[in-house]
């Protein structure tokens, strides 16, 4: 378990993390969200020790993570799968870090299979492709067969067979009763692979849930409706003065501001013909949006080129 409380970290006169609590639990996956400068890798960082606190703690198993005698053994982290001596082979690497923990060869051999690096096990890392980079630095993390695993990014760069295996891993190791925390930038495998999700906003927790909570919290959902009489029954719906229609294609509405089932009742009252009638949930990524909308540095918008 990880426990953050009231942690915070200053560098001179800007505060990265501020006042942060959570709690990350065994037996699930927690994702870890925020835009760019929101302070999850400084919290991350503080997590695993690589920086010192302003104010507050974070524990890791009930410890301050220097205080862990066997800290590979019970904490598996990866921050920068970069961080490796390149002219090292991908084997090399590993048992180098075996040997400060006094982990056998077999465990290197076990994750270089696991994490489906035979091929190229004896290659000097300076030639791996991101992909392969990520996959060395998953196979650090697990080399000490932790209860925790803390993985920045875990995704990036492996392609969608990688994508699902980092998904499918993350869930069995929930499973076994681990600590897993994550963080991502893509918001549909998160949505695939968290239970729970923590976002923080410039330094702050704005959000720390379930994440069907999450998504409860977007605003925007819709009704996908589908008509051979769509430009009527469109105007009807919008007459209701409650209901808001778009469509982006012949046939097609979205509504929002009225039920599925209410739209089913004024078709039946006026004997359109509907083809199909979909409740459109939202997405993690509409709910992300909606909660980050006032904590981003910068916005996407026009700009004028002289």
């Amino acid at each position: 378990m990880i426990e953050a409380v009231n942690l915070t970290k200053r560098y001179g006169s800007k505060t990265a993390v501020h006042d942060v609590s959570f709690t990350v639990k065994p037996g699930i996956v927690t994702g870890f969200l925020g835009p760019n400068g929101a302070g999850k890798s400084t919290t991350m960082r503080l997590i695993v020790g690589l920086d010192r606190p302003t104010g507050g703690s974070v524990t890791v198993n009930g410890s301050d993570y220097a205080r862990l005698r066997a800290p590979l053994r019970e904490v598996g982290v990866l921050l920068d799968a970069k961080a490796v001596h390149t002219g090292r082979s991908a084997r090399g690497h590993l048992l180098a870090i075996a040997a400060t923990h006094g982990i056998p060869r077999s465990r290197v051999d076990e994750v270089i299979g696991l994490t489906g690096l035979d091929a190229v096990a004896g290659k000097r890392v300076s030639g791996f492709s991101l992909g392969m980079g990520q996959r060395l630095g998953i196979a650090a993390a697990l080399l000490g067969d932790p209860a925790t695993l803390i993985l920045d990014e875990p995704v990036n760069g492996l392609d969608p067979e990688g994508v699902i295996w980092v998904r499918n891993l993350a869930r069995h190791l929930a499973k076994e009763g681990r600590t897993v925390f994550l963080s991502s930038h893509l918001m549909s495998e998160m949505a695939q692979t968290a239970d729970h999700i923590i976002v923080l906003g410039r330094g702050r927790v704005i959000a720390d849930a379930p994440v069907g909570e999450i998504l409860a919290l977007a605003s925007g959902t819709a009704v996908r409706v589908r008509t051979p009489d769509s430009e009527r029954f469109g105007a009807l719906l919008a007459a209701d003065g409650e209901a808001q229609v778009s469509s982006s294609e012949p046939g097609l509405l979205e509504v929002s501001g009225l039920t599925a089932p209410r739209i089913g009742e004024l078709a039946a009252a006026e004997g359109v013909v509907l083809h199909e009638l979909s409740p459109l949930s939202a997405s993690l990524e509409d709910a992300y949006l909606a909660l980050t909308q006032d904590e981003v540095e910068y916005h996407a918008g026009g700009t004028e080129v002289a």
